[in-house]
């Protein structure tokens, strides 16, 4: 497997996963989402939220579009306040329509700056960013699942393996 079939796969999964969490909260009862508990975030939601944010983040910083980042933090932070649901995961399906067309049409192997006011500059490759953003939005998704517990429900098993079984992968 190449690089450009690894992000698209891993890529793959980190739709598939946030996809079953959708679904998942589509069987509850629809306050669950956004009933406040002492956790990470102070709700299911706000934690999808975060995860959308901090994907579009590293989609303009892909794109080279620093200069959005701020901006683009901000808005998603005010516009996703009174959103719902359903809503939130158009969001998520737009972005990642946008996801697969920029990582179909790059080399992942291609190496990029991140330049960042805190920390410097960041040179890596487009395959690496993939997996860091896949890798964030997992730790998220299990912060789901035990948040969903925590009120009572089980979580949905989002496990890699079972997006690899799913999809027949060798």
């Amino acid at each position: 497997m190449n690089a450009k079939e690894e992000a698209l796969r891993l890529y793959g999964y980190h739709v598939w996963a946030n996809g079953r969490v959708f679904r998942r909260l589509e069987e509850l009862p629809q306050d669950i989402a956004r009933r406040e508990i002492q956790s990470v975030f102070p709700s299911v939601f706000d934690t999808l939220a975060h995860i959308y944010r901090i994907d579009t983040v590293w989609f303009l910083a892909m794109r080279q579009r620093f200069d959005e980042i701020i901006p683009a933090s901000r808005s998603i932070l005010e516009e996703t306040r009174g959103m719902d649901l359903r809503r939130l995961e158009e969001k998520f399906r737009d972005l990642a329509d946008q996801y697969l067309t920029f990582l179909n049409d790059t080399d992942a192997e291609a190496v990029s700056a991140y330049p960042h006011p805190q920390f410097g500059t960041l040179h890596a490759r487009y395959i690496d960013i993939v997996r860091h953003v896949v890798n964030h939005g997992t730790y998220h998704r299990g912060n789901i699942t035990a948040m969903l517990r925590q009120l009572g429900h089980p979580g949905v098993p989002t496990d890699y393996v079972f997006y690899l079984q799913e999809i027949g992968a060798p």
